[in-house]
C-alpha cells in the first residue's frame, strides 16, 4: 500500500517549517540486562543477542508520563530560547497517558505554564511522534509566526508483563521533544508520509481498560492491562512495509535514499533496525541508535535519538535527515527534512 504523502510545502505557503530545537529526558534508574533476565527467566546474553539492548531506564514510582514529557519539553524550549508564553501548540504523542482523561498534553501545559497554547494528544503508538510532527507542520504552515512543542513520551514499565519475555526485555520509559516553527529555505521538512494499516491492529495491543473491555477485577487478574505484541508478525510487517514506505517518500520528492545523511528510526529492536537499513538501501546514512542504553521507549524513540544526534553535534546544516516511526496500529510515519534553522 502506497503511503499518503502531504503536498510539498511550496504548494501551500512561502515558508518552510522545520525543527528549531530538541530535548529529551530519560529517568535516572538504569536497569541492566542482568536484572531483566532474572525477572523473565532468560540470560543477559540472550537479551543482547536478540535485541542489541544492554540497558534501559525505568521511571521512579512518583513519575508519570507527563512528568517525563515536561522535562523533555522544557529542555527543547530552553535550547530554542523560548519561554512558555511563546508556545502556541503542545502536541503530546503517547500510548501510556497519565489517565484516560484528561489528555496528557493538558498536564504538560500546566507543568510548563504554557497557558496560551492549544493542546491535544496523539496516540499512534511508536509512529506517533512523526504523526504529531506532520500535524504541527500543517498548523504552522497556516500561521508561520507560531510555534509548536511536539513531544513523544511513553512509560511502558508500568504495563509490562514480566512473564512475557518477548516484550519485557524490549520496552522502557522516556520522552523526547522538538520545537517546530518557520525556517528559511532551504531548511525544514521536505515532506512526510503516513501509513495506517488497521487490518493489522491486533499485532500490538492492550486488551483491557477501554470501552470494549472495561477495567474489572477479572480483567486485572487475567493480565488484560498488560502490553501484548506478536513479535514475529510485527517483524514481518516491518520488513514488508517500512523499506517500501521510505523508498516511496524519497521518490515522491526526488531524493535518493543513498543520499540521506542521517537515519533516525524508531528504536524497536537492534536486529530489526539492521534489516530495515539494509532493505531500504540506507547504507550510506548514519543510523542513530539509542536502544543499546535506553531500550525501546515507544513514541519517544525517534525524538530521543534525534536529540542525542543534535546535542552531540552529529547534525550539520544542510544534512538530509530521515525520521521513521513504525509500530502499533499498525502504522508507519516517515519525514524527510533538510536540517538547519538558518540561525
Amino acid at each position: 500500500m502506497r503511503p499518503r504523502c502531504s503536498k510539498g510545502l511550496s504548494d501551500v505557503t512561502d515558508h518552510n517549517i522545520g525543527i528549531l530545537s530538541t530535548g529529551s529526558y530519560l529517568p535516572k534508574r538504569e536497569v541492566g540486562n542482568d536484572e531483566v533476565a532474572e525477572r523473565v527467566g532468560v540470560t543477559p546474553e540472550w537479551i543482547e543477542r536478540k535485541t542489541q539492548i544492554q540497558s534501559r531506564r525505568y521511571a521512579a514510582p512518583h513519575e508519570a508520563t507527563s512528568d517525563l514529557a515536561i522535562r523533555a519539553g522544557a529542555a527543547a524550549m530552553e535550547q530554542a530560547g523560548l519561554s512558555a508564553d511563546e508556545i502556541d501548540y503542545i502536541i503530546v504523542s503517547t500510548s501510556t497517558g497519565d489517565f484516560p482523561q484528561p489528555p496528557t498534553s493538558y498536564l504538560v501545559q500546566h507543568g510548563l505554564g504554557a497557558y496560551g497554547a492549544a493542546c491535544f494528544d496523539v496516540n499512534v503508538v511508536c509512529s506517533g511522534f512523526v504523526y504529531a510532527l506532520a500535524l504541527a507542520r500543517s498548523l504552522i504552515a497556516l500561521n508561520p509566526d507560531r510555534r509548536a512543542l511536539v513531544i513523544g513520551a511513553d512509560l511502558y514499565s508500568r504495563i509490562l508483563d514480566f512473564d512475557d519475555r518477548r516484550t519485557a526485555v524490549l520496552f522502557a520509559d522516556g520522552a523526547g521533544a522538538a520545537v517546530v516553527g518557520a525556517v528559511p529555505a532551504p531548511y525544514g521538512i521536505i515532506d512526510t508520509a503516513l501509513t495506517s494499516r488497521g487490518d493489522a491492529h491486533q499485532l500490538i495491543r492492550v486488551e483491557a481498560g477501554g470501552s470494549r473491555n472495561p477495567a474489572t477485577a477479572e480483567t486485572v487478574a487475567e493480565g488484560g492491562h498488560f502490553f501484548r505484541m506478536d513479535g514475529r508478525a510485527v517483524r514481518d510487517f516491518v520488513a514488508d512495509n517500512v523499506p517500501r514506505a521510505l523508498a516511496e517518500l524519497a521518490e515522491s520528492v526526488g531524493v535518493e535514499l543513498a543520499d540521506v545523511h542521517h537515519f533516525v528510526p524508531h528504536q524497536a529492536n537492534g536486529v530489526m533496525l539492521s534489516e530495515v537499513v539494509e532493505r531500504a538501501g540506507l547504507v550510506n546514512a548514519h543510523t542513530h541508535r539509542t536502544l543499546r542504553k535506553y531500550g525501546n521507549v515507544g513514541s519517544a524513540s525517534v525524538p530521543v535519538a534525534l536529540d542525542e544526534a543534535n546535542r552531540t553535534g552529529a547534525l550539520s546544516a544542510g544534512d538530509l535527515v530521515l525520521l521513521a516511526g513504525f509500530g502499533g496500529g499498525m502504522a508507519i510515519g516517515a519525514s524527510l527534512l533538510t536540517w538547519g534553522t538558518g540561525a
